[in-house]
């Protein structure tokens, strides 16, 4: 199967723009939250005294491992999460829309996008097409 990709990021909305990047930082944050109990345990079996006093103001080791058994239930809920995610998706995926199962004919195809009849029976038999489109992602030219 091919994936065919069309990476014209200006033809984004700004709200889905700033969504991806609240996303993005959110799932950096937790990364951060999630790795700093590694690097703590980490710093203070090499003996960082700040570390040492640092687990002895929180409880020393068994605070550390009372917080790696939220760590570990955090990490199992995601999983669960995102594979309960995975089964919504497939499932979604078994039933198609009526309009995914529509045919156009090529006058309907010319019409909505602007492009000769000609041109879209012609590049129907080509392997390979390049579409060009402006900034308001409409099609300028095909080759």
């Amino acid at each position: 199967m091919k994936q065919y990709i069309i990476n014209v990021p200006q033809l984004q909305s700004l709200s889905k723009r700033l969504s991806s990047f609240s996303v993005i930082v959110i799932c950096w944050v937790m990364w951060g939250y999630l790795l700093y109990p590694i690097i703590t345990a980490i710093n203070w079996v090499r003996g960082d005294y700040d570390v040492i006093n640092e687990m002895r103001w929180f409880g020393g080791y068994k605070s550390l491992l009372d917080l790696l058994q939220i760590y570990v239930g955090t990490l199992i809920i995601i999983g669960i999460g995102w594979l309960v995610w995975i089964l919504l998706r497939k499932l979604r995926r078994q039933f198609t829309l009526n309009a995914a199962q529509k045919t156009l004919s090529d006058d309907e195809v010319s019409r909505f996008y602007h492009v000769e009849k000609e041109k879209i029976q012609h590049f129907r038999t080509q392997q390979k097409v390049t579409v060009f489109f402006d900034n308001d992602g409409k099609i300028v030219d095909l080759k």
